[in-house]
């Protein structure tokens, strides 16, 4: 993976106004450590929404949504994320993130669909799509992994690149159909935004293949690959 040198600024929020995952402490440890095993970014972390301003993030190559839930957002910080988007700013979403602001169309289809429910946590199968892109080429064509496997309230492969899917066949609970993406990127509205539903426990924190699925994202988001 060729790498553009130029370390860049990552802002990372974690506020709940809706369910809480234990994993966030973990999330922040892992984001952390990649920027500085990649040496590729510096994170700053919190759990104030009001600095989702326009000139507090536009120090930043790419904002990280971690397991974000309910409504999160104010009216004036979201026209501040919308602003960000539009100015070219790179956006990653993590699991949680698709079940925050649900009322907010815009929000919405930055993350490409709004999380509905999950069945509970269990073996699957992911298919890696689109193996020839950046945020995917490191992993296998078929992943084997346990998490909560998200629904959602519509498909978004028409508005996306997916790049993981499931086949609902070998799990119970799904209610896509056949074809059911867990993991999406798409330039949208200006910016790039880059979700994945993984990431529920902590393990998948201190996972390899996981960190580089996440880090793959966030230097694709910031347009350094």
């Amino acid at each position: 993976m060729s790498i553009n040198n130029d370390k860049f600024a990552v802002f990372v929020l974690s506020k709940t106004a809706g369910y809480r995952h234990e994993s966030i402490p973990a999330g922040i440890k892992g984001i952390r450590q990649l920027g500085i095993s990649s040496n590729a970014f510096a994170a700053d972390f919190s759990e104030d929404a009001s600095l989702v301003n326009a000139g507090n993030l536009s120090r930043y190559a790419v904002v990280i949504f971690l397991q974000t839930s309910g409504d999160f957002l104010n009216a004036e910080q979201l026209a501040g994320l919308q602003s960000y988007v539009r100015g070219g700013g790179g956006f990653v979403g993590i699991h949680c993130a698709a079940a925050g602001l649900t009322k907010e169309p815009w929000y919405g289809d930055l993350i490409g669909a709004v999380f509905t429910d999950h069945p509970e946590p269990q073996n699957g199968v992911l298919t890696v799509e689109n193996q020839d892109h950046i945020i995917v080429s490191g992993l296998p064509g078929k992943w084997e992994w346990f998490d909560e496997w998200y629904n959602f309230d519509r498909n978004p492969r028409d508005r996306v690149k997916v790049l993981l899917s499931i086949d609902e066949k070998i799990y119970e609970g799904g209610k896509l159909g056949e074809d059911h993406p867990l993991a999406w990127c798409r330039e949208f509205d200006g910016g790039r935004s880059f979700y994945t539903s993984l990431g529920h426990f902590d393990e998948a924190y201190a996972d390899r293949k996981f960190m580089d699925h996440i880090l793959r994202g966030i230097l694709w988001a910031a347009r350094k690959v």
